[in-house]
């Protein structure tokens, strides 16, 4: 797992409340306020539909430049296999579970790669703009949200939950089937202790791959906005590029995998099929 990749703790774990030393985080501010002011919106800016320009950027990412970045795993940590799991299945497909929290900044960075992979098995529609809390650590990490989206897809059924508000707000509540996966697959031997039970973003690929915490860190996107990430993902030098396409290059071939390499203009690349060795 790549080192610098810590988690945020969804309501089943100890200590949700991440304590910053203030000096660490006024000087992070001043820089990305510098840096990138354009990337906090107006409150009437979050929620809003994401703009054509960052969607069609995010959902269409070069397969060239994908290539070309591969996964370093130095930057982006694969899923993990679970052992004995009973399939995850809705409407007669593979079923992915999300589970994450508008306020997060580690669920801000996976929403970039999910979207990204996914959108070459199916299609998102209803993706708003958001961003991280402001006082947690990578403050106003810009993202979407996944509350009021809706995604189709001849190949898997995806299922998101988005459990807490950027203000730490109740949103979307858990099944008992969904809790009962987070108490199964998001402890260890998944997380590295007892203490880091409960991580999010998680995610169940049919109970047979889960991620528990982000893929890579958030902190390749601080001070940027959406249109500046968007732009960046074509370009196979940009550190965005690097850690955003190899999460969804990892996500892409973990998907493949449960739907059995359908379909096979996105499964049977020789990057793909690479990494489906190595999960």
């Amino acid at each position: 797992m790549p080192t610098t990749t810590k988690r945020s703790r969804g309501p089943l774990a100890v200590g949700l409340v991440v304590v910053v030393i203030a000096a660490i985080v006024v000087a992070f501010l001043f820089t990305r306020k510098s840096n990138q002011a354009a990337s906090t919106p107006t409150s009437a800016v979050l929620g809003s539909a994401v703009p054509q320009n960052v969607l069609a950027r995010v959902t269409n990412i070069p397969e060239s430049v994908l290539a070309k970045v591969g996964v370093n795993p130095s930057l982006v940590s694969p899923p993990q296999v679970v052992k004995g799991g009973k399939l995850l299945v809705q409407n007669g497909k593979p079923e992915l579970l999300y589970v994450g929290a508008e306020f997060c900044p580690y669920c801000a960075a996976e929403r970039w790669a999910i979207v990204g992979a996914l959108s070459k098995f199916g299609t998102f529609k209803g993706l708003e703009l958001m961003e991280s809390s402001s006082t947690d650590v990578y403050p106003n990490t810009n993202t979407f949200s996944f509350v009021h989206a809706s995604y189709t897809s001849k190949y898997l059924t995806l299922v998101t939950r988005e459990i807490e508000t950027r203000t730490h707000a109740p949103l979307q509540t858990l099944t008992t089937q969904e809790n009962d996966l987070l108490n199964l697959y998001d402890v260890p031997p998944y997380v590295p202790t007892t203490a880091d039970s409960g991580s999010i973003p998680f995610v169940d690929f049919a109970n047979k791959y889960v991620i528990d915490g982000a893929s890579y860190s958030p902190q390749v996107l601080a001070g940027l906005n959406w249109q500046t990430i968007a732009a960046t993902l074509s370009d196979p030098t940009s550190p965005v590029a690097q850690a955003v396409g190899g999460a969804v290059n990892e996500v892409t071939a973990t998907v493949c995998a449960i739907t059995h390499n359908h379909p096979g203009s996105v499964c049977k690349t020789p990057l793909i099929q690479g990494l489906q060795k190595k999960l």
